[in-house]
């Protein structure tokens, strides 16, 4: 159960990955000029009003653990974070391979 729910969930997260990378394509052709979707906003446009909230909620518990993780994670850019973790949890729920020289035979 838990393998097909990290097979799920990496199906699509790799898919918004894609649907990122299209998505700021076409608007740095549209802009001419190089355009990137970070992760607050895609926080900000999913989570509306409680994004500032868990923001506010995180600077407030450990600033300095903040500054030093939270702050670059929120912006750096989606779509390829979406797209390493899609993998990430494909790997994760792949099926365990059989060992060498096992027989399956009865």
């Amino acid at each position: 159960m838990i393998r097909f729910l990290c097979r799920c969930l990496g199906l699509l997260l790799l898919a918004a990955g894609f649907v990122g990378i299209v998505y700021d394509g076409a608007r740095s052709i549209a802009n001419n000029a190089v355009l990137v979707t970070s992760v607050s906003d895609v926080a900000a446009a999913l989570l509306k009003d409680r994004a500032a909230s868990l923001q506010a909620m995180a600077e407030g518990g450990q600033p300095a653990l903040w500054k030093l993780l939270g702050l670059p994670f929120t912006l750096s850019p989606a779509a390829p974070i979406a797209l390493v973790l899609g993998l990430a949890l494909l790997w994760l729920g792949q099926p365990p391979r059989s060992g060498i020289g096992t027989s399956f035979r009865p």
